[in-house]
């Protein structure tokens, strides 16, 4: 708002004069749409917040800014409206992610397929769960958030995408068609993964992993398991203590730190800077195989390309199953990647 900076008594006599009027009556009066992102919450009333920002700059600079005067639009306002210390919230809640998505289906999968009501017991515990995995920072999240109505609607949503139904397709996303083919593909492991999550958030052992502040997890990087098991299993490879083991492992059995892979040796590539640098694997994914004690057996060391291409999709190749590709690539033969398989087989492989 480059017109006049706002100051906080600017702010509450605007929200006087929204009390007074009316929210419909005060939009109409300075021409501003209803709030489709972000509300003021004060003393227990929500107000739009780029209407009482524009309106709020009449009390000091002689005249209050139209809609299209808010030069930053509703993000500069908000800025303004948090500097004065008043609370904003979502006006209505974020797309559903993945991890959300994947406690619906499993819901869903395990009424054979059915959406729920909203006083269904376990659409209750499925809004219990959401709000523990704090999908989204609280900031973001509207009133209602994940609530029952919310829940229950979701489920319908999903089940409208199964093969099966009969009815009328609902608005669900092309997110909740992904997460719904997932458990199709894979029943026996994305039940797992559901299982794993809810286990992990009531016992505390999973920790909550809002979109904006988990960097692992990008656009190239495949976890149909959801965000924060695929973080709790990056965990696990970062662990230095392990990831130290594994490597005194494989050199005082007189091997060296190459890519299990495609053989890359960072000390051979870059000399003294890259001598003993290899990153470590963990072969079985978290949601193939559970909570457990990690062994070094479990690991493997890969170099960073490798790492990121059985990240990238699932179902993850094992480094074995990753090199077979690489040498069938390099030959000209066909390369294949592997099918869903149990945890037993790929610590096998």
């Amino acid at each position: 708002m480059e017109k006049g900076a706002i100051s906080r008594n600017d702010i509450l006599k605007t929200l006087q004069e929204y009390d007074a009027l009316g929210a419909e009556s005060f939009l109409s009066l300075y021409g501003f749409k209803p709030a489709r992102k972000f509300l003021i919450l004060h003393d227990g009333k929500e107000y739009d917040s780029k209407a009482v920002a524009g309106v709020a700059h009449k009390h000091s600079h002689g005249r209050a800014l139209e809609w299209d005067e808010l030069s930053g639009g509703v993000g500069h306002a908000v800025d303004w409206l948090k500097r004065e210390g008043f609370q904003v919230g979502a006006s209505r809640s974020p797309k559903w992610a993945r991890d959300e998505l994947i406690l619906a289906c499993d819901v869903v999968a395990r009424n054979d397929w059915r959406g729920l009501s909203s006083s269904d017991p376990r659409i209750e515990e499925l809004s219990d769960l959401l709000q523990l995995l704090g999908a989204y920072p609280p900031e973001q999240r509207a009133a209602e958030h994940r609530n029952r109505n919310g829940a229950a609607l979701k489920t319908h949503n999903i089940a409208s995408f199964h093969p099966d139904y009969q009815g009328k397709p609902t608005n669900g996303g092309q997110l909740d068609r992904e997460v719904l083919q997932d458990f199709l593909d894979r029943p026996a492991e994305m039940a797992r993964a559901a299982v794993l999550i809810r286990e992990g958030l009531r016992s505390g052992e999973l920790q909550p992993a809002p979109l904006a502040e988990d960097e692992d997890l990008d656009d190239d990087v495949g976890a149909p398991e959801g965000r924060v098991l695929y973080r709790r299993h990056r965990t696990r490879e970062r662990n230095k203590g392990l990831r130290r083991k594994k490597i005194g492992s494989v050199l005082k059995r007189g091997g060296t730190l190459s890519c299990e892979a495609c053989g890359f040796d960072f000390g051979k590539v870059y000399g003294e800077r890259g001598e003993g640098y290899i990153e470590c694997h963990h072969v079985v994914p978290l949601h193939e195989a559970g909570e457990g004690t990690t062994k070094l057996a479990d690991l493997a060391l890969i170099c960073s390309n490798c790492h990121r291409m059985i990240h990238r999709s699932a179902p993850w190749p094992t480094p074995a199953e990753l090199r077979l590709l690489v040498l069938n690539q390099n030959s000209g033969r066909e390369a294949h990647l592997p099918l869903p398989r149990t945890a037993a087989a790929v610590a096998k492989s």
